[in-house]
């Protein structure tokens, strides 16, 4: 079994996906047509843009980044209905992967573009998470087969057009355990932090295994990196895959505390 460099087994990571969170649940939500777009980083630049209390995650030395357009579906809280036009949206995110104080493995998300007013206020009052306000549309053609997800900030100043355009092709299945599959897909932790506060906070998902497949990409824009910050990659993705989708139990977040 391939051990990553930062010495946390994967049978460790299994465990965090098979083990239900100890934290409250709070929202039931779907998960559709997920592309997972990624990139080699090195690890030293991402680094630099972590909270002091994270550090870079990595898999044989390598770090990644990834783009990460999808639709979000019956969005709840626990105990009320699904609504229309308020319960269903797109996201679009630019992601890493990180290990927090505890030893942790999970997610830091630089941006989270969406196209539902409710679905940011929610996100980054009550999960301190990194929401922006989008224009967006995904439309499918060609018989379904396709999907045509378009997302632009309503920031003037940030206003980019970007274009993902994608279908699955042959399915894959689960992501075998020890295999870069594995390690940039299953992840049920995400950190967060408040603007201009010190204060470190964990949330926890719970989600069957993704079934993946193999993905052709039309279309795809790694524009997101400038918006956060970074240089734009001008290399095609290092992996691409995607997900039909899951169903995910969100529970709520803590503060991480100790050192």
């Amino acid at each position: 079994m391939k051990i990553p460099d930062d010495g946390i087994s994967f049978q460790h990571r299994l465990y965090i996906r098979e083990t239900p969170p100890d934290q409250p649940l709070v929202m039931y939500q779907r998960w559709r047509d997920l592309l997972f777009l990624h990139w080699e980083v090195e690890p030293e630049q991402i680094q630099q843009t972590l909270p002091p209390r994270l550090r870079v995650d990595t898999f044989e030395g390598k770090a990644y980044m990834g783009i990460v357009p999808f639709f979000m579906e019956g969005i709840r809280p626990r105990f009320l209905p699904a609504v229309p036009g308020i319960s269903n949206f797109l996201e679009l995110n630019l992601r890493t992967y990180v290990i927090g104080p505890d030893g942790t493995p999970g997610v830091w998300f630089y941006s989270l573009d969406a196209n539902s007013w409710i679905g940011v206020e929610v996100a980054r009052a009550f999960f301190s998470l990194p929401y922006e306000h989008a224009h967006q549309k995904a439309p499918f053609f060609q018989d379904k087969e396709w999907i045509d997800f378009h997302s632009t900030r309503k920031n003037p100043q940030e206003a980019i057009p970007l274009r993902y355009t994608y279908r699955p092709i042959k399915k894959i299945g689960e992501a075998p355990l020890g295999t870069l599959e594995f390690f940039l897909v299953e992840r049920y932790i995400l950190f967060s932090h408040r603007p201009h506060s010190q204060k470190l906070f964990k949330g926890r998902i719970h989600h069957t295994p993704y079934v993946l497949h193999e993905a052709e990409v039309h279309t795809y824009q790694p524009e997101l990196f400038a918006l956060n910050g970074f240089e734009t990659p001008q290399c095609p993705p290092d992996h691409v895959v995607m997900s039909p989708g899951v169903s995910v139990n969100v529970h709520w977040i803590e503060e991480v505390l100790g050192v």
